[in-house]
């Protein structure tokens, strides 16, 4: 069982990390001014790409490291994977061939399928485990920002509508890339507190 004080500082830990990430997103505003446009290519969406990265690097380790959550990790580290694919697609259809996300997201998911088909530890009692962590609840509310809210606040007509005729479309998505960025830091955070609690089940273990 984690100490009161060790919580309290994982979650000091996140705050200062989460205001940092404000901060980076803001000065990318501060520093280009009015010709910021938050696209495709800007320092958030860089941000996106590295957070989906390193979390689904984070899972992996953590499926290294724990037989019973083995299936749950590759499972959330393929999703996550995918999601970063997604991210990706301009890159990948401009130096590999149109389409080529798609094609990188079915072979990953068809490799993880066969994984989890040979794999020796059961995929369900893993998964009802998983279900338990408070990294599965971070974890559900950052794809649920990624994948449904930001998608939604993003949404030009509602900003054409609430803007009329002042509508800049950097507005749009400032709100929208800065909701896909909390969500990204979310499932970073998740990817953390999974692998610290493998690590302290380990420790358990051995003690």
């Amino acid at each position: 069982m984690q100490s009161f004080a060790m919580l309290m500082v994982r979650s000091l830990l996140y705050l200062l990390f989460v205001v940092g990430v404000v901060q980076v997103f803001s000065m990318e505003g501060y520093s280009q001014l009015t010709q910021s446009d938050y696209s495709e290519h800007s320092a958030t969406e860089k941000m996106h790409d590295a957070f989906a990265f390193l979390s689904s690097m984070i899972f992996v380790i953590a499926a290294c490291l724990s037989k019973s959550l083995r299936p749950a990790a590759v499972m959330v580290a393929t999703l996550v994977g995918m999601m970063l694919i997604r991210e990706l697609d301009a890159l990948l259809d401009e130096n590999l061939f149109d389409g080529g996300w798609q094609t990188l997201v079915c072979i990953l998911m068809a490799g993880t399928t066969v994984y989890l088909i040979k794999q020796p530890y059961p995929v369900k009692p893993s998964l009802i485990e998983f279900s338990h962590l408070a990294s599965a609840g971070i974890f559900l509310s950052g794809f649920l920002v990624i994948m449904a809210f930001s998608r939604l606040i993003g949404r030009g007509s509602f900003w054409e509508a609430v803007m009329g005729e002042g509508y800049m479309r950097v507005v749009k998505n400032i709100a929208e890339e800065g909701t896909e960025l909390m969500g990204y830091t979310l499932l970073l955070i998740s990817a953390v507190e999974f692998l610290w609690y493998v690590i302290s089940q380990r420790k358990a273990e051995k003690a």
